[in-house]
Parts: structure tokens; C-alpha cells; sequence
């Protein structure tokens, strides 16, 4: 393919240089007008080549990229090496833009158990003894303590009586679901009816949800032993402003909470740097940052007032909720161009297998008109050569017929046949010898036309037919009584007429005869 003088084929690869090869070979089209074409099918050749005779309309792909391009995006940050020494300079420093604290995706490992080696157990059993009896005495006394009047106890000690004492001992390490479950049954059990969505199911099962959804992720981690732990939640969590605030599906809220006595909300706390208690934290995708980054926009620790706390959240959410518009505008724009590309690849595969069950159809018309044609030669073909084959038969029996005997001969026997239209009408009547069969008979009436006329009108003395077999298309029966005789070469007519008689010549009718049985 020579390079066009208005277009350098060097620019292409090589998937679209073997594409316009494709298009231009099929079409004859010039380079310089193929390759606009192609650009506009996206090089797709069987797109291009219907574009092509098809005439080209209106293409919906374009205009859903041409609404995606005017679509504002959010402008991604690179940094290079260069860059980053660049940040040493303190105006360049404080020229940065603000990048938030990444949030990190925790998966709780399930808990291994290590055992030591045999020597090694029998060597530290009595230290490991000691240890449960230590442990046992010091249960004991702090179990006595608790009978103490709550004055002569320290508020602390009371607290973890009421709280840690009773949530901490026999708790079971659960997988992120089941702990999920067994947080908000503790919860409601603890402050009745809520009303707040929580997340039920593991933490890295909430990041990526509010990742794929755009939404932001609310982390709130509690501690049964912390003393503003009650505080906070009936004050402030569970005040009707926060609750409906975190309802509104317009602010976009996925609630997740944890009680840091479970292994994955203990993870959460350490991966979060959660260093006092109540602990919040807002979560959401960060894309001038990066398109997958999730970040955490907002921290809320310790207690505070349900407006301040609405605030916190309101003022993270005005400030990164554009920037997810913008993504959720893009990621519409890309589904629309996707399900346009989709819905035109759909129909053109429609078309196109249309058009192939046109194509075989058409061939199973013609193929079935040529058989039926190639049938119909056939059977004309060996109708001709059937009815060939019987006039020469007609001629070869006419010609070996045995003569009609003299009125002298006594033996002779005379027969009166009445022959139907077919084979001449009216009545005739014929002597044959006495050893003529009842097949002579027969032939006599089939060749009566050839024998009443010259010999030159059969063309004298002919050979049989090979591969033919006569059939009779009439029966001759007597009169009174009747009775069908039927052709034979053993049986003659003397046997059967006598001296003579009145024959009657009927034309064979094929009946179809039902059999009632069946």
C-alpha cells in the first residue's frame, strides 16, 4: 500500500495501517478519505465498510464523547522526582496544595495460634502454672471488690465494673460481618431505637463501596471504657439533628461502626491513628490526588456539641462533593459512551446476521428450485424413455402376434370384443387359434390400432425392449357370469371362452383400499 501524498502513514500503527489495508481493499477508496472514516468508526473496518454503503448518519458515539469532553474533570496532580526536591524551598513548600491523609483498606487476619515446641512447653509449665494462679487469685479479689459500697470505690473502678468487666470477658473474635452484627445488636440493645444505617459488614467491604457509589464513608470507633463514651453517643450521635443529617441521601453517608474490644475495629483504630476516644473519621475519594485514592477529609475526636459535629461533617462534604460530581458525571458520560458502542455493535451484529440468514435462505431457495428442477428433468427423462420403450414393445407384439386363423379352421375360437374409447371403441371381433394364451389376448387388444393398419405404420418387425416390463392399463371379463381374466401364458382362451363368447374391455382403475383394521 503506497503512502498518499496528503497523508503519512508512518503516524499509524501497525493495528491501523492493517485496518485501512482492510477497508481500502474492500472499498477502493482513496487513503486521504479512508482515514477520516476509520478515525470516525473508532478503526472499526466492519463499522467503516456499512458507514461506507450505507451512507453515514448522525454518530451517537461522538456525541457521547464530545458531552464527555465537556464534561469538567478534576485535574490530576503528578509529582516527579524533580518536583519533590523542589519542595525543600519553604515558598514552594507552602505553595503546595493541602493532600490528605490516605485511608487505609484493613482486612483482619484470622488469629493464629502458636505453639511451642514439646521441651520447650514441659520446660515453661511451671511458670504458665503460676500464671493461672496469679491470674485466678487476682479475678477473685477484684470480683470481691465489686461488693464494696460505690463510695469506698474509685469511679474508674466502677466504670469498668459496669462496662469493661462485662463486655470484655469470654468476647469472641468473629469475622467482619458477624462482628458488624454483633456491633449494632449491642448498640440498639444499649440505646433502644436509633435510627442509624449502620454498615453491616466488614470495614473494607464499606471503603470500597463508598468508592464504587462516590459516597462518603463515616467511621466511628467506640470504647466501651472511655468515659465519654455515653456522652457522646446519647448527646451527640444520637441527637435527631445528626441522625437525620446522616440519613439525608442527598449528603451521601455510609455508617460504619466499631468497638475497639473487636480485632477489626482495634486494626481500624491503630491504621487510623486513633489516639482518644469517640473517634471519627470522614472517608471519601480523593481525585485530585488520584483517581483510586481514598482519603480522609475530616477527623472528629473526643465529645463535642451536635452542631459542631454537623458542622465538621458539612464542611468536609461542601468541599469534596464537587470533585465526586465531577466523577460521577465522567463515570455517566463513559457508561453512556460504552452503552451506545453496545447498543450500536448489537445492531450491527443484528444486521449483519440478518443479512446471513437472507444469504441462506436464498441459497436453500435456489438450491431447492435446482433440485426440484434436476427431479422434474429426471422424471420427464424417464417418462420419455418409458413410453419409448413400451411403443417398441407395442411393435415388437404386434409384429409376433400369431395371425387370425381362417373361417375353415373348427378349432378356432371366436370372440366378440366391446373396446372402450381409449383403445378405438365399438365392438370387434376376432377368431384366435386354440392354443392361443390368454396373454395373445391381451396383446391383440393392446396393438388392435398397430395390427388394423399397414405394417409400415409399425415399421415392420422390432426387437424387445431390454429392462422393460408391460403393464396393461385394462382387464377383459366375461359377461354373464363375469368373471376378470386376467393375462396369462400358461392359461388359454379355449380353457376359459370355449368355442366363443362376448368379452368386455374396461379401462384398470387404481383404487386405494383402506384396510378397516387398521
Amino acid at each position: 500500500m503506497a503512502a498518499s501524498a496528503d497523508f503519512d502513514l508512518s503516524q499509524l500503527s501497525d493495528s491501523q495501517q492493517a485496518a485501512l489495508q482492510q477497508f481500502t481493499d474492500v472499498t477502493g477508496q482513496e487513503i486521504k478519505d479512508a482515514v477520516p472514516l476509520l478515525e470516525r468508526s473508532q478503526w472499526n473496518v466492519q463499522i467503516a465498510i456499512a458507514k461506507f454503503f450505507d451512507g453515514e448518519g448522525p454518530d451517537p458515539v461522538a456525541e457521547a464523547l464530545a458531552a464527555q469532553n465537556a464534561t469538567p474533570r478534576p485535574a490530576v496532580r503528578h509529582e516527579n522526582l524533580q518536583d519533590s526536591f523542589l519542595v525543600a524551598d519553604p515558598p514552594l513548600r507552602a505553595a503546595r496544595p493541602h493532600r490528605t491523609e490516605l485511608a487505609p483498606r484493613v482486612v483482619p487476619l484470622p488469629p493464629t495460634t502458636y505453639r511451642p515446641p514439646f521441651l520447650l512447653s514441659i520446660l515453661f509449665a511451671p511458670f504458665q502454672l503460676g500464671y493461672k494462679v496469679v491470674a485466678t487469685l487476682f479475678r477473685t479479689v477484684f470480683y470481691l471488690f465489686s461488693y464494696l459500697p460505690s463510695s469506698l470505690r474509685p469511679h474508674s473502678f466502677t466504670r469498668t465494673i459496669q462496662k469493661g468487666w462485662k463486655n470484655t470477658n469470654g468476647r469472641r473474635m468473629l469475622m467482619p460481618r458477624d462482628a458488624a452484627a454483633r456491633f449494632k445488636r449491642e448498640f440498639e440493645e444499649e440505646y433502644d431505637e436509633h435510627g442509624l444505617p449502620f454498615f453491616e459488614g466488614g470495614h473494607a467491604q464499606a471503603l470500597d463501596l463508598a468508592k464504587r457509589d462516590l459516597k462518603f464513608l463515616l467511621i466511628v470507633l467506640m470504647s466501651p471504657e472511655h468515659d465519654d463514651t455515653e456522652c457522646f453517643t446519647r448527646g451527640t450521635l444520637l441527637s435527631p439533628d445528626v441522625v437525620n443529617f446522616i440519613n439525608d441521601p442527598a449528603n451521601n453517608i455510609i455508617l460504619w461502626g466499631g468497638n475497639v474490644l473487636d480485632s477489626e475495629a482495634y486494626q481500624v483504630s491503630l491504621e487510623y491513628s486513633c489516639t482518644k476516644f469517640p473517634f471519627s473519621a470522614l472517608v471519601c475519594l480523593t481525585p485530585k490526588e488520584g483517581s483510586t485514592r481514598m482519603g480522609i477529609v475530616k477527623r472528629l475526636v473526643g465529645p463535642m456539641t451536635p452542631a459542631a459535629y454537623i458542622a465538621g461533617l458539612q464542611s468536609a462534604i461542601n468541599k469534596y462533593a464537587p470533585d465526586l460530581e465531577a466523577v460521577r458525571a465522567e463515570r455517566a458520560a463513559q457508561q453512556m459512551a460504552r452503552n451506545l458502542r453496545t447498543e450500536q455493535d448489537s445492531a450491527y451484529e443484528r444486521s449483519l446476521a440478518r443479512d446471513r440468514e437472507r444469504a441462506r435462505q436464498r441459497r436453500e431457495a435456489e438450491a431447492a428450485a435446482a433440485a426440484a428442477e434436476k427431479k422434474a428433468r429426471e422424471e420427464a427423462e424417464a417418462a420419455a424413455l418409458l413410453e419409448q420403450k413400451r411403443q417398441q414393445w407395442r411393435r415388437w407384439r404386434a409384429a409376433t402376434l400369431a395371425p387370425e386363423p381362417n373361417a375353415s379352421e373348427k378349432d378356432a375360437v371366436r370372440l366378440a370384443l366391446n373396446m372402450p374409447d381409449s383403445l378405438g371403441g365399438g365392438r370387434v371381433v376376432r377368431r384366435f387359434r386354440k392354443e392361443s394364451t390368454l396373454e395373445d389376448l391381451y396383446a391383440f387388444i393392446e396393438c388392435y390400432d398397430l395390427i388394423r393398419g399397414s405394417a409400415e405404420e409399425y415399421g415392420g418387425p422390432q426387437s424387445k425392449p431390454q429392462d422393460y416390463e408391460h403393464k396393461y392399463a385394462f382387464r377383459v371379463a366375461s359377461v354373464l357370469p363375469r368373471e376378470v381374466l386376467e393375462p396369462s401364458e400358461e392359461v388359454t382362451i379355449a380353457q376359459k371362452m370355449g368355442r366363443g363368447g362376448n368379452l368386455i374391455v374396461e379401462e384398470e382403475i387404481e383404487d386405494e383400499i383402506q384396510d378397516d383394521s387398521e
